[in-house]
């Protein structure tokens, strides 16, 4: 069975950015993941370990925000990578990193990255 997981909306503070004010003071971040997976017959036998685990795709997401990146198409593919090697019944992740309120001179709601692995 194929199923999809989806990981909408977690927020962070993080320092990715090209300009060292972004590194210094930081911005919001909004992540959305979205992994389809072969899991075979876990939603049957209701069982977590043979499946996805969304609390272990956040921590992979908590984690790689941690990393300061200049840009946030890095981000992004370092969590689709991570996200994809960890479970062997991954077919696709997207993910989406936006970032909130952008230093671009005028009023924008945010700018994001989507990665497709």
């Amino acid at each position: 069975m194929v199923t999809t997981i989806r990981l909408e909306g977690a927020e962070f503070r993080a320092y990715h950015g090209c300009y060292d004010l972004e590194k210094k003071v930081g911005n919001r971040f909004v992540v959305d993941v979205c992994v389809e997976a072969e899991i075979g017959d876990a939603a049957e036998r209701d069982d977590v370990t043979s499946t996805v685990n969304y609390l272990e795709i956040y921590s992979i997401v908590e984690q790689e925000m941690q990393h300061v990146s200049n840009i946030i198409e890095n981000v992004a593919l370092r969590i689709a990578d991570r996200v994809k090697a960890s479970w062997s019944g991954v077919l696709r992740v997207e993910v989406t990193v936006a970032k909130l309120a952008p230093p671009l001179g005028g009023k924008v709601g945010r700018v994001s990255s989507t990665v497709v692995r």
